[in-house]
């Protein structure tokens, strides 16, 4: 169980120094959020903790008694190297410094050297530790086409194989702290990745969201920061920000493409330095809850505008999850369509009723601007009007006939439909093959294939014909 200790693996401190270890607990703690540490005094003890608990970072001195730093080093890298390893020592010497390198070490700090950049230090190798960390899971995933937490998803209703990729992207970023970012049109069900990245997390705090856009600068910043009595009118009382009432959790930040200029310069130190100050305040606060973003909008096209900072946009981006619209989900559509009569019949007290097996076609051929959500919407619709056994398709057919019945968005400009090698087809032959692919998409259904097609069904009927007495 994950108990909100960062990063997910173990940070070991080695020095025989008694002060010089509590001090820079302290300090990685306080200024980096570096909260799973543990202390080793004699050298000859470090190997052991390293293969007892889940070490990925070592914090090494290198003048010791019994094992020198050097010596370890070696050891460490010829057995464990996948862990990482970052010398601290008091000396600061070019050629010690080099030789620590060429024997695998990762960085080297002095003990004098300024505290700020030791944790930054520090923090770009649990970042590398937690990438490559991910990385290996995420391959050992897609090789094997598995899920290890199938549960977490139950709620997500689709067996498209863009979604399984999603879910096992999910559960490979799951463990890291680093803010994740989820795309996708309104009505996918963005929340719902969220909440299933907080579950799969194992956070022991809560999932808080809001929905950011419309909220001015100020209101950004005492709804996330929260306020001291007194730090504005009306502020009688303490306030705690959404921040700290997801301490330990997830704060998930809905519609971020429409944060303000300034809004987003709050929400770029948030994340940088991992700290804020409530409205009133002078002593700042650490951020102890993962973020997690969510837009419709396309964010690169924001920068290009300048409506969206592009270093807020690269720290949010860190982990991507891109979900599908409905229309590139179309196997999923008959399960929507079943689960949400079902939910509906259930809470409207009535039976769930046949679904027509010309229903699920017809709204295959649908390009669900609203998606997820806008199939919910005329299910409970339908649901509401039913009064026989057989679900009457009136409802679906006022909705698709008024957008207009379409199997996919406008080709891109410049796309081309047809082989540059190859000679054109006549006229003839493009109304043969509109017509097959028609009735194809509509699986034999001659009414839905005409307004596919855009003619009335007589005369897809009268060409399906010809079509038969040239082929006999």
């Amino acid at each position: 169980m994950n108990t909100n200790r960062y990063p997910a693996f173990g940070v070991l401190l080695v020095d025989d120094e008694p002060a010089f270890l509590r001090s820079l607990s302290i300090v990685l703690e306080r200024r980096g959020g570096v909260n799973h540490l543990f202390q080793c005094q004699d050298s000859r003890e470090a190997m052991a903790i390293i293969k007892q608990e889940n070490i990925g970072l070592v914090l090494l001195d290198l003048t010791m008694p019994h094992v020198s730093g050097e010596t370890l080093l070696a050891q460490i890298k010829a057995e464990y190297p996948e862990v990482a390893v970052i010398i601290i020592s008091g000396l600061n010497q070019a050629e010690t410094a080099v030789n620590c390198i060429r024997l695998g070490a990762h960085d080297y700090f002095v003990k004098t050297t300024e505290e700020n950049r030791l944790v930054e230090g520090v923090k770009r190798v649990i970042l590398m530790q937690e990438m490559q960390a991910e990385n290996y899971a995420l391959r050992r995933r897609f090789l094997t086409d598995t899920l290890e937490r199938p549960d977490v998803f139950a709620r997500i209703i689709t067996r498209d194989k863009a979604m399984r990729s999603v879910f096992q992207y999910l559960e490979s970023v799951a463990p890291s702290s680093q803010p994740v970012m989820i795309c996708g049109e309104s009505g996918v069900g963005k929340e719902l990745i969220a909440r299933a990245l907080h579950t799969l997390s194992q956070r022991n705090g809560p999932l808080i969201s809001v929905n950011v856009a419309g909220l001015d600068d100020h209101v950004f910043a005492d709804t996330l920061f929260g306020h001291h009595r007194g730090a504005f009118t009306g502020a009688e009382t303490v306030r705690a920000g959404l921040i700290e009432q997801a301490s330990g959790g997830t704060l998930f930040l809905d519609e971020i493409g429409d944060l303000s200029q300034a809004s987003q310069v709050k929400l770029l130190r948030l994340i940088q330095e991992g700290e804020y100050y409530p409205l009133g305040s002078d002593r700042p606060k650490r951020l102890k809850a993962r973020i997690v973003v969510a837009t419709h909008q396309d964010l690169v096209q924001k920068q290009q505008c300048g409506e969206f900072r592009k270093d807020l946009y690269y720290r949010l981006k860190t982990h991507q999850v891109d979900i599908p619209p409905l229309r590139k989900r179309r196997q999923d559509i008959p399960l929507l369509l079943s689960h949400f009569l079902q939910e509906a019949a259930d809470e409207l007290g009535k039976t769930k009723p046949t679904i027509p097996k010309e229903l699920p076609v017809l709204l295959a051929n649908y390009a669900f601007p609203g998606n997820v959500r806008e199939l919910r919407a005329l299910a409970y619709d339908a649901m509401s009007q039913h009064r026989s056994r057989m679900l009457s398709m009136d409802v679906f057919r006022r909705v698709l006939d008024k957008h207009a019945v379409s199997a996919d968005l406008p080709l891109p400009t410049g796309v081309s439909l047809f082989d540059p090698d190859l000679p054109l087809p006549s006229f003839q032959e493009m109304g043969d093959l509109l017509t097959q692919e028609a009735m194809r998409r509509a699986e034999g259904n001659q009414s839905l294939a005409a307004k596919l097609l855009g003619i009335s069904q007589p005369a897809l009927s009268k060409r399906l014909k010809k079509a038969q007495s040239a082929l006999e």
